[in-house]
């Protein structure tokens, strides 16, 4: 199953909470796909657990499902420049050259699904993280 929630991302944990529910789903059945900061452009690295590191989407999710034990991937979008607003940088659009590299994260991620949907998380960590 796919969700793409319409609300906006500091309010993800709303759709995801009512999928969750509704269906019946186990925190370490879900992945969350975000952008992540603290990767450069074009790096994905796949992560089970942890805190929300500042991404508000992920501390909303956190808080809807009461767990923090979902699978993350980690889409790098790198950190903006020294004195530049960090909310700016997110909301704004990346250059050519880094959407292309962002694509090719994304591309890397989608490879890895069947092994993520057959259970098989460190063999898509051991793949995405050499």
């Amino acid at each position: 199953m796919l969700l793409k929630p319409e609300t906006f991302m500091n309010r993800s944990g709303q759709s995801v909470g009512k999928i969750v529910r509704y269906y019946k789903i186990m925190p370490e059945e879900i992945l969350v796909v975000h952008d992540e900061l603290d990767l450069d452009a074009g790096i994905v690295k796949l992560k089970k657990g942890g805190g929300h590191a500042g991404h508000n989407g992920l501390k909303d999710i956190i808080a809807h499902l009461g767990s923090r034990d979902f699978c993350r991937l980690r889409i790098g979008i790198g950190r903006p420049g020294v004195g530049k607003v960090v909310a700016d940088y997110v909301l704004g659009s990346p250059s050519k050259s880094e959407w292309e590299l962002i694509n090719s994260a994304i591309d890397a991620g989608i490879a890895c699904m069947d092994k993520l949907v057959a259970g098989d998380v460190a063999a898509v960590m051991n793949k995405l993280h050499a």
